[in-house]
């Protein structure tokens, strides 16, 4: 009885098996009979919508697809058979503008639109065609598109510039990057335009948020916003203080800006050397030496609390005098005496003594030669010992000559 069962149970389940395998043969062959159903070439050129609604002065920037819904491989031209007068019309692909692609059997592919009216472009509506056709010139494809030009009252309220941070600070060697949200608060898609006035012979660049490249336009979906940055760089000359930039964002007659502002600290640069260039010096054992030294702020800043310090062979001393300096004005120079006093036991040879200046936020380095010689004394020592021994060898000619 129990095997009975079994066996049914068996016979149940092939027989489910059996008709799932027929439905999935089934939908496959209906999706093959599909497919068939294609025909063996067809084109199609279209865009998302057949018309649009825009301001005065307002851009329009569409999608614009090109099908392929053949089943053969086809090189497919596409131009803007008309062209609405007053305006500018460019199709584009990734980076150029585009007269003809290769589209894959039953594929798409993707241009984009861009047209600019004139700037005495009133209301109206003004048509535009896009034609497509294949190579050889037996297929082909056209779309209408309607641009309706409205004189819908705009103005600043539609635009608003949020800075999360309006005041940047810092030395004048350095890059500021503010961040700006623009929010489009009209009820449809807008392209502004970014320009800034700076101080003159500053850089002012606009970039999307998180890219490099630079950019002059930004398009904002209706109701939403976007970021955008603005990169600053002084000019090397600029003094400290603080300077205006001021980021203009409009399209048409909707116009908005922000005030942002740079506050330079300057930036901070130490000279030193010798007055006439020369980096060596002659000194004696145990014998102080002294050499001048000029500090120059060659920076846009002051630089304040300017103290000296040293590396130097074992035992000898290096002092200053003064032995530091407040401040230096941009551009300001001031003279230090430097005395160098060998060790007493100083072998004659040539040495090298490190002086540094040390100031708030640069610093800089003199490396002097030092020739350590044997001191005179010895020479006149060595005279008088000679001269002994002569007047020794003299006397002791003389008494044996006697003899």
């Amino acid at each position: 009885m129990v095997r009975e069962i079994r066996l049914k149970k068996s016979v149940v389940f092939i027989f489910v098996l059996i008709l799932l395998t027929f439905s999935l043969v089934a939908q496959t062959s209906a999706k093959d009979d599909k497919d068939d159903n294609r025909p063996l070439r067809g084109i199609a050129v279209y865009t998302d919508y057949s018309g649009v609604d825009v301001a005065i002065g307002e851009s329009v920037q569409l999608d614009v697809t090109v099908e392929n819904k053949g089943k053969t491989d086809e090189n497919i031209d596409v131009r803007l058979a008309a062209v609405a007068k007053g305006w500018k019309a460019v199709l584009k692909g990734t980076r150029y503008q585009v007269s003809g692609m290769y589209v894959p059997a039953t594929k798409t592919k993707t241009l984009t639109l861009n047209l600019d009216p004139a700037k005495d472009t009133g209301p109206g509506r003004y048509a535009f065609l896009l034609e497509a056709k294949t190579a050889d010139g037996k297929f082909t494809s056209s779309h209408q598109l309607m641009v309706n030009v409205q004189a819908r009252k705009v103005g600043a309220d539609d635009i608003q510039i949020n800075a999360a941070y309006p005041v940047l600070r810092g030395q004048t060697d350095a890059k500021f990057e503010f961040s700006l949200d623009v929010l489009n608060k009209s009820q449809i898609d807008r392209t502004f335009n970014l320009s800034a006035v700076g101080p003159e012979g500053w850089e002012i660049n606009f970039k999307p948020s998180y890219e490099q490249k630079l950019i002059s336009t930004i398009r904002v979906k209706e109701g939403q916003s976007q970021t955008v940055n603005v990169e600053v760089t002084p000019k090397p000359a600029a003094g400290a203080g603080e300077y205006p930039v001021i980021v203009r964002i409009g399209a048409a007659e909707s116009k908005a800006e922000v005030k942002l502002t740079v506050v330079l600290t300057g930036n901070y640069k130490l000279d030193a050397g010798t007055p006439n260039g020369i980096l060596s010096l002659e000194a004696y054992a145990g014998k102080p030496a002294n050499f001048s030294l000029f500090v120059k702020n060659t920076g846009s800043a002051p630089n304040r609390n300017i103290n000296f310090s040293s590396f130097k062979p074992e035992n000898w001393e290096v002092t200053f005098k003064p032995e530091k300096i407040d401040a230096l004005a941009p551009g300001e120079m001031k003279q230090v005496e430097v005395t160098v006093k060998p060790g007493q036991q100083t072998l004659v040879g040539d040495y090298s003594v490190g002086v540094m200046v040390n100031g708030e936020k640069s610093d800089k380095t003199v490396e002097m030669r030092v020739t350590v010689k044997a001191s005179s004394a010895w020479g006149w020592i060595g005279i008088g010992l000679i001269i002994l021994v002569i007047l020794g060898l003299g006397f002791l000619f003389m008494k044996m000559g006697r003899r």
